[in-house]
């Protein structure tokens, strides 16, 4: 821990709020107030407190800043040369990792994750700016063989003016993860972060204006959904919508990006399979799953939600399952435990009524299943990890999302009856395999209706690799270079010479 980092939480802990927050919008290159004087508190998810306020914007300060992302991308950025573009990106790389302390408490106190999480978010963050960085030159055409009379070539050009609507779970990497490869196409981006969540994008907007973009290329817009988000997904110079939320909310955007014929990517909800097979090492299984559901305190839409796991080792592997359960500490996300805060006391409500529903009907709780709070301050929002044991492939906890640390575990007699039950609910975001045999895995990894595979080890993969899902965990693709086609037209060129 550096010292700055350790000056800036002995200082929160003193003083219960951080000094020189930016707290309003950032519209145009400027830090401004909204158009009226209404304000909304942030809290502290670890203390169960408020922390700092931050501005409300409205349809007007929506309407000032995609006309300023609009007049930017129009007269500027996408006239701006992609080793230029590229150069500003890795130049916001660096400074991001320059201010990863400040970055990381403030992710940290803002959402309630661990520290250790917070900062894992700002270097991937970091990476992903990077990135694209490389991909902004590289954006290439190709050229169609009609034959010597003629030549035809395509181009691939920007979208334009991008709209971005941030979750609160990853509030950072989720924010860069749109708006690199919309930058590096030359689109430019206007950020609506969560209503619990604003401060790292205020934060971000700081660290890109001081690597030198353009007024205009990058907006944020602090408030509501229905204030802001709203109107800015439904405006007609908004010609990409990158949603990331809730499947009724991501329908809601898709309607209203549908009114202007405006593309959109999706990242929904998740109810993503473990699955353990009998010849699977059973302490790599116990371990990946462990934090495919508890890592960010199950607020994560590809957590491994769901354990399928073969009859003949299930005693065993919940046995191994329960015992490292058991070892994970709660706490103030500064103060680095296994698993931090949930993100607000109305997601801790939800989660809590799927455990009282769940205790009512008699499921098996193999462990935890109860709020909580901090055990050093007996305060904040906390909810203890739970296993839910042997539960039916219909059931609400099997077939809906909690989006907490709650794992429910199936068991099957057979791979064909494993692949039978990940396909079974109406996601399809990610899944796990644990088998030594490679075949088996890959068989599964085919047949599993999914986005994204992962063999032996959940959560396996980098900036490099698309992420997104399939049925109503949405569609497109974020990371990789996949990503960048969301951001791009192609237009054909074909001459007669």
């Amino acid at each position: 821990m550096t010292d700055n980092l350790q000056q800036l939480i002995q200082n929160y802990f003193k003083l219960g709020s951080l000094s020189d927050l930016p707290t309003g919008l950032f519209i145009d290159g400027k830090f401004c107030a909204g158009s009226t004087a209404e304000q909304m508190e942030s809290f502290d998810p670890g203390l169960a407190q408020a922390f700092a306020s931050f501005s409300c914007a409205t349809e007007e300060d929506v309407n000032r800043a995609v006309e300023s992302s609009e007049k930017a991308y129009r007269t500027v950025w996408r006239k701006t040369l992609p080793a230029e573009r590229s150069r500003l990106l890795n130049r916001a790389a660096a400074l991001l990792r320059q201010n990863s302390d400040l970055l990381s408490v403030t992710e940290t106190i803002d959402s309630g994750k661990t520290l250790a999480e917070a900062q894992g978010d700002i270097n991937s963050s970091a990476r992903l700016l990077e990135y694209y960085a490389g991909a902004a030159d590289k954006l290439e055409g190709e050229t169609f063989p009609l034959g010597p009379d003629y030549l035809s070539f395509s181009l691939h050009e920007p979208v334009g003016v991008t709209a971005h609507i941030i979750p609160w779970n990853y509030p950072t990497s989720t924010m860069i993860r749109g708006i690199a490869p919309a930058l590096a196409a030359g689109c430019t981006a206007v950020v609506k972060p969560a209503e619990t969540t604003p401060f790292t994008a205020l934060l971000i907007a700081g660290i890109f204006k001081q690597a030198g973009f353009p007024d205009g290329v990058l907006n944020i817009i602090n408030g509501t959904g229905a204030n802001a988000g709203a109107p800015l997904v439904s405006h007609p110079k908004v010609r990409h919508v990158t949603f990331t939320g809730s499947v009724d909310t991501g329908i809601n955007v898709m309607k209203a990006a549908a009114n202007n014929v405006a593309s959109v990517t999706l990242e929904l909800g998740g109810k993503s399979p473990v699955i353990a097979l009998s010849d699977c090492d059973i302490d790599a299984a116990a371990e990946g799953t462990l934090w495919a559901i508890f890592s960010n305190a199950g607020q994560i839409c590809s957590a491994g939600s769901r354990l399928i796991v073969e009859r003949t080792i299930h005693t065993k592997l919940l046995e191994k399952l329960v015992e490292k359960t058991k070892n994970l500490t709660l706490g103030h996300g500064l103060r680095n435990p296994s698993i931090g805060a949930i993100n607000s006391e109305m997601h801790l409500k939800k989660v809590d009524d799927f455990l009282i529903d769940a205790k009512k009907r008699g499921i098996t709780v193999a462990h935890g299943g109860n709020k909580t709070h901090d055990p050093e301050t007996g305060k904040g929002w906390f909810f203890e990890p739970t296993i839910l044991d042997q539960l039916t492939p219909d059931d609400r906890l099997i077939q809906q999302e909690i989006f907490g640390p709650v794992l429910s575990v199936q068991v099957v007699d057979s791979a064909d009856e494993a692949l039978e039950l990940a396909n079974g609910t109406n996601f399809g975001l990610a899944a796990g395999i644990y088998t030594r045999d490679i075949s088996k895995a890959l068989r599964l990894a085919r047949d599993i209706d999914a986005g994204q595979l992962y063999v032996n080890e959940y959560f396996a993969g980098g900036v490099e690799v698309p992420f997104g899902g399939n049925k109503l965990s949405g569609f497109g693709r974020e990371k990789g270079l996949e990503a960048l086609r969301s951001y791009c037209r192609v237009k054909a060129v074909t001459a007669r010479i």
